[in-house]
């Protein structure tokens, strides 16, 4: 896949599946905005990418802060000129227990996940419209969002309402020639998951195929639904796990 010439922003970029993103799009050719809420995380995603030399630069933010979206898509467009493709890729688990949770938690989520992705969007399409020349915006939401999970209502709730985003946009962004697609990752070996105590030996157990997934199988998705080889894909989600949604077997020891 070609991306010479195109310009990308990916939020919660400093590591994990968006960090890979970053750096499979800057291979093939492709400037990108890479965003964390953590600055030094960030900073040290674009130098892990190659610096200046890597067409990569930071913006550090909340991500579901609308002056950190406007600032990340008006430093986009003074630096490089326009926007192609927008990764929201951000997003936040809070484990908890229904009949316990709380609105502090459930607002958080919603607030970052549906709100953070949502304006983006919105931000992005609008500067796309005015390029008249499309683009693409790719959703991250989670297979958490079409299989139940303990502990994670309103996460999975939150990805799932992602999924029906990119559906009705469809309808609002199809005249501009923008197309909106989601990748739902399954259980994936990142910094934080293999912090979990046996993660990579359980999900090795529950999954299908057998492995939980790599950031490179989640990047290598996303990168085709951005590229110009999928221009006729549209409001579609795209379930990457190992086939664990097909049978469903639960993590947790009843």
């Amino acid at each position: 896949m070609d991306f010479k010439g195109k310009v990308a922003i990916v939020t919660g970029a400093g590591q994990g599946i968006g960090l890979e993103i970053c750096k499979q799009l800057v291979l093939q050719g492709a400037i990108v905005v890479l965003n964390d809420i953590d600055s030094q995380l960030a900073d040290n995603a674009v130098k892990s990418i190659g610096g200046k030399q890597s067409n990569c630069i930071a913006i550090a933010g909340d991500s579901s802060d609308l002056s950190i979206i406007n600032q990340m898509v008006d430093k986009t467009i003074a630096d490089f000129g326009k926007l192609d493709i927008v990764v929201a890729n951000a997003g936040i688990t809070l484990f908890g227990d229904f009949l316990t949770y709380t609105p502090a938690s459930f607002f958080k989520v919603m607030e970052v996940n549906l709100g953070g992705s949502f304006f983006l969007a919105q931000a992005a399409a609008n500067q796309m419209r005015k390029q008249k020349n499309g683009g693409s915006i790719l959703l991250m939401s989670s297979a958490t969002g079409h299989q139940a999970h303990r502990n994670l209502a309103a996460y999975g709730m939150s990805k799932a309402a992602l999924e029906m985003l990119a559906k009705n946009l469809v309808i609002e962004l199809s005249p501009y020639k923008i197309n909106v697609n989601s990748v739902a990752p399954g259980a994936t070996l990142t910094e934080r998951t293999l912090k979990e105590e046996d993660y990579k030996k359980t999900w090795e157990t529950l999954t299908p195929m057998g492995r939980a997934a790599t950031v490179s199988d989640i990047a290598q998705a996303v990168l085709f639904l951005v590229s110009d080889k999928a221009k006729q894909i549209t409001g579609q989600s795209l379930v990457i796990d190992g086939g664990w949604s097909s049978v469903s077997p639960s993590p947790y020891k009843e």
